[in-house]
């Protein structure tokens, strides 16, 4: 009971500024204005890479975060390292077999606010048909109808079989991907 009066009073101020409604509304991904960044290291050199084409919906209500879902569909075959080389290898069966698994997901279903504009959603990431949990702490600012949400996530590769044979090996390439996320979403509902 204190925690959900804590939860709406903390929210408030978001609400009268946002002009959101006091209901769950639903926000759809800009992805013109988001980015969704990989970063991960090969023999100590580090490198970066995008997901591009991400498509994802969003359905909160400031005042009750615990009801929110999230739908996050990754298409794997539009990922962007700048080098035609090294997509090959991550498209190759032992990495993310792109001709077998064509996308990743996230769903979500419950989030805990944990402050004023902090949240964690609890919810399941999908790689190469490997479903696992997954923590995903993020930050939301809105802005009328459009928000905001940031968030650095860390992704065990090899817990979603994505590293076989050769890749596997974590001498080269580490088990630790980190995800960066920052992401724009216009309200829809």
């Amino acid at each position: 009971m204190i925690r959900n009066t804590f939860a709406k009073a903390a929210l408030a101020p978001l609400m009268l500024a946002a002009s959101v409604s006091a209901q769950a509304a639903t926000w759809e991904i800009d992805p013109e204005d988001s980015t969704v960044i990989f970063k991960y290291s090969y023999s100590d050199t580090p490198y970066q890479g995008e997901f591009n084409n991400v498509q994802a919906t969003f359905e909160i209500d400031p005042l009750s975060p615990g009801d929110c879902k999230i739908d996050v569909l990754i298409p794997i075959i539009d990922l962007d390292v700048g080098d035609e080389e090294t997509e090959s290898y991550m498209f190759d069966i032992e990495l993310f077999d792109v001709d077998q698994f064509p996308t990743a997901t996230f769903t979500a279903d419950q989030c805990t606010l944990t402050s004023v504009n902090s949240f964690t959603a609890e919810g399941m990431l999908t790689i190469r048909d490997v479903t696992q949990p997954l923590t995903f702490p993020f930050e939301l600012s809105i802005d009328g109808t459009r928000f905001n949400l940031t968030s650095e996530v860390t992704v065990q590769r090899l817990d979603f079989g994505v590293g076989q044979g050769y890749f596997a090996n974590t001498s080269a390439i580490p088990n630790e991907v980190a995800i960066e996320v920052d992401v724009y979403a216009d309200i829809v509902q």
